[in-house]
């Protein structure tokens, strides 16, 4: 760590480097809640279904469009989609 001192505090110089890299794991999260609460998710396509609706909602939302905004457009089959460069 100390010859790589530099890229561990990079968050304190850039303030666009986030102080952690648990955003991944942020998305896993509700999942695993969701089976200890809730019990939901027993099936491996009911969590798949719940992955890809969350995963969606969450591309959106890095993009600034809302989670009722995106759904919407989805359900009148015009789903929102990120411009890809």
């Amino acid at each position: 760590m100390i010859k790589r001192e530099t890229d561990y505090l990079r968050f304190v110089t850039n303030p666009l480097v986030p102080f952690d890299n648990n955003a991944a794991e942020r998305e896993i999260q509700m999942i695993k809640l969701r089976q200890k609460v809730s019990g939901c998710l027993r099936t491996r396509t009911g969590a798949e279904q719940f992955c890809a609706i969350r995963s969606y909602l969450a591309t959106a939302a890095k993009h600034d469009i809302g989670f009722f905004q995106a759904l919407t457009m989805l359900a009148e089959g015009n789903p929102w989609m990120p411009a890809t460069s």
